[in-house]
């Protein structure tokens, strides 16, 4: 993928989703998977933590209240989701939002703590490129944490691509897990985060072919892929 056209694609894209109100749906659908990677990333209260794909800032705000003498700062590629994050978060004072590109995230080597994704990477148009730049903005002994739904071992989600109006890269836990080793990454780990929110007795969405199908994929469960700088 081209990263500059597929840059401009992806803004076009979540900036209609922003339009659209699509930001808001966003808490309520990853919130399920969200909050147990909280509790196993043990944020303490000075982290500097980096959402890299924050939409409309809904997991910002829930870190930020979580870090009584730390930061938290928002980075999404589309302007006007972080536009709305900024409005919709301008009370609170340790967290603040930016555009930006995983490829080239616009902030100094080390700054960070830690290093967050939810439901991002696959959209990535070079995901080791991004990994790298995870690597570079973390200090040492700094974590990055990975949390996707679209991944090659739970098949539940494949249908997803032809649906997207985006290039997406659909890999497997141990794709991610050797690019995560190749951008410096150590005690990389894989997990799965089950989806325990309820599944309606019919399903009328497009994402999945009926109630069963979401009912299993929601029992695989998200992939977490965690790993530290040394």
């Amino acid at each position: 993928m081209n990263p500059a056209t597929h840059a401009d694609q992806l803004r076009q894209e979540f900036n209609r989703w922003a339009e659209a109100g699509r930001g808001e749906g966003m808490e309520r659908e990853h919130l399920p998977i969200t909050l147990p990677v909280l509790e196993l990333m043990c944020l303490a209260p000075d982290d500097h933590v980096l959402d890299a794909g924050c939409g409309n800032g809904w997991l910002c705000r829930l870190i930020a209240s979580r870090l009584p003498r730390g930061r938290v700062a928002g980075m999404d590629i589309s302007d006007e989701m972080v536009r709305r994050a900024a409005q919709a978060n301008a009370s609170m004072t340790n967290v603040r939002f930016f555009t930006g590109t995983i490829e080239a995230i616009p902030q100094p080597d080390r700054v960070f703590t830690k290093v967050i994704s939810v439901e991002s990477a696959y959209y990535w148009a070079d995901p080791g490129r991004g990994l790298r730049e995870v690597n570079r903005v973390l200090a040492p002994g700094g974590s990055a944490w990975i949390l996707i739904n679209y991944y090659r071992d739970n098949p539940h989600c494949h249908q997803w691509g032809p649906l997207l109006a985006v290039p997406t890269h659909l890999l497997s836990s141990q794709e991610w897990t050797s690019l995560l080793r190749q951008a410096g990454f150590r005690d990389v780990t894989p997990q799965r985060i089950p989806d325990p929110s309820p599944v309606p007795d019919v399903y009328t969405g497009r994402w999945f072919r009926d109630a069963a199908q979401l009912r299993e994929f929601k029992r695989e469960g998200a992939l977490l892929l965690t790993g530290t700088k040394p």
